[in-house]
């Protein structure tokens, strides 16, 4: 494809900045035994005010999590003073076992966010910090808070301040608009970063969260584009006849894992180096072979075929080509994505006529399922391997969707407008822009 064409595609399409539907979050089954906490407000320091309520963002997060009950700031007892010690005992009382309190201090250009953690049943501190922070970046501070809280008090790293990417499909009258849409794990700060009147799709973070990968059909063929989220600019990687799709980043960022139909005309995996365009054939034979996912190791991949008469999850090492079957356990299974840790795969299974998110325990072989939608897809993990984001249907409306890995915390995500889909997880800690 021509450089003129490129460019051209590029004007007709980016809205890079521009404002997208906004996230409504709903918990919809939280752990029982959630551990009360209390996050006081934070005060404030110097002239003005701070743009965003830090401490209220930081509540919300844990709650989100649904291992966290946050405490009703009326229920709160008075805050203590800059350095003071908090009372233990009446904090004990209201029902925080935790308290975390903070101050936002004007700096110069920007803020200094400084913040304490407290047992409150000990009355020890467990974390203090201040973090230097721009004018513009309080609620990605406030995210960063509670990554380090949730850490401390689980022994698992946060995901708050990752992003989350998926398109939105928006139906005005007789024309139907696709964005692809990048956000904070809590639905704040959307931002467009395609629109097109054609199919979007199979969007893919790059390991460090500056690039995504997705497929576009605005030449009415699917074709597979990279594109810099900082500067807005983008390049076709993958323009061949027929299928070009389900595009993933290996672990080192050197390499798209492909769906491609070259050739023979059905569809194989492929791998293509991004730095020479030089492509791999990683399966070859009559089954459909789709849906790849990298392991953490870079060296092998799982993926979907129906080498054995129905869809399932296979395995191949992308060195020796050699291929086995993972999933055995119910007659369909497809669309698998590997967790964090590699032990582990989520995938959509069939259950009883419905489509659902199950997970796979790559040890013992056992399945389990999820979630209880009708049709679920797409299903992505959260950096810590805590969550699995996926897309289902909601009064009739397809919405993002969220479930805990051990099925125990539920979330439904849903749009304020329009019908969105196909999410995908970012790196942990991504570059902001």
């Amino acid at each position: 494809m021509s450089t003129v064409r490129t460019l051209c595609a590029c004007l007709a399409l980016l809205a890079a900045g521009s404002a997208a539907a906004v996230i409504r979050i709903e918990i919809t089954q939280g752990v029982d035994d959630a551990q009360p906490i209390a996050v006081a407000p934070f005060s404030f320091e110097g002239e003005g005010g701070a743009s965003v309520d830090v401490a209220a963002v930081i509540a919300a997060d844990l709650a989100r999590s649904g291992r966290f009950r946050p405490l009703a700031r009326e229920a709160q007892p008075a805050a203590p003073d800059e350095g003071q010690r908090p009372e233990h005992l009446a904090w004990r009382a209201a029902g925080a076992d935790s308290l975390v309190v903070g101050r936002v201090v004007r700096a110069g250009a920007g803020y200094a966010v400084r913040f304490q953690l407290f047992d409150t049943l000990r009355g020890t501190q467990l974390l203090g910090y201040s973090i230097p922070v721009g004018v513009g970046e309080l609620r990605r501070v406030a995210h960063r808070v509670a990554d380090m809280v949730y850490e401390k008090l689980t022994g698992q790293p946060g995901a708050f301040s990752t992003r989350i990417a998926f398109i939105t499909e928006i139906r005005d009258a007789d024309v139907r608009r696709y964005h692809l849409v990048i956000a904070d794990s809590d639905g704040e700060d959307p931002r467009t970063v395609v629109q097109s009147v054609t199919p979007l799709m199979s969007p893919s973070w790059a390991p460090d969260g500056r690039q995504l990968a997705y497929v576009s059909f605005e030449s009415r063929f699917p074709q597979v584009f990279v594109q810099d989220l900082g500067t807005g600019k983008r390049e076709i990687v993958s323009d061949r006849p027929g299928i070009n799709g389900a595009p993933v980043w290996s672990p080192d960022g050197k390499r798209l894992a492909l769906t491609l139909s070259s050739g023979e005309g059905n569809p194989d995996i492929y791998l293509l180096e991004l730095a020479t365009k030089k492509l791999t054939r990683i399966t070859l034979g009559p089954a459909i072979d789709t849906e790849p996912s990298w392991f953490p190791d870079g060296e092998r991949l799982a993926f979907t075929s129906d080498r054995g008469g129905a869809p399932q999850v296979y395995e191949v090492n992308v060195r020796d080509l050699r291929s086995r079957r993972l999933s055995f356990e119910g007659d369909w299974n497809a669309r698998p994505t590997v967790a964090p840790d590699g032990r582990s795969l989520a995938l959509i299974t069939r259950e009883q006529g419905s489509f659902r998110v199950a997970a796979l325990d790559l040890g013992t072989g056992t399945l389990r399922t999820l979630t209880e939608g009708r049709l679920d897809e797409s299903p992505s993990f959260a950096p810590n391997g805590a969550m699995i984001l996926y897309a289902t249907e909601h009064k009739g409306h397809g919405i993002l969707a969220a479930v805990s890995t051990d099925g125990r915390v539920r979330q439904r995500l849903a749009l304020t407008e329009g019908d969105v889909r196909e999410p995908a997880w970012s790196p942990n800690q991504p570059t902001h822009e």
